[in-house]
């Protein structure tokens, strides 16, 4: 068994409304900066040990699948990185 860390990174999807993003997005354009949209998103990391990378995402795909992300309204990445 190998060490891995893996970073799933969860967001709302397009069209979904995200009132934290539209807060911010809104302080920082009074700031003076321009932008085109935001998007806020939550990210976890997880340290777990499996046998390859691609058994370590598949476990962190199913934590996603399962408790990490609603399928119905966010979108999610994984990202593993041996430890």
């Amino acid at each position: 068994m190998t060490a891995y860390t893996a970073t799933v990174t969860v967001r709302l999807k397009r069209g979904v409304l995200d009132p934290e993003a539209e807060t911010t997005k809104q302080a920082l354009e009074r700031l003076g900066f321009e932008l085109e949209d935001l998007r806020s998103a939550d990210r976890f990391e997880v340290d777990l040990e499996a046998d390859s990378a691609d058994g370590a995402r598949e476990r962190a795909d199913e934590m996603a699948e399962r408790l990490l992300a609603n399928p119905t309204i966010h979108d999610y990445d994984v990202e593993v990185a041996e430890r």
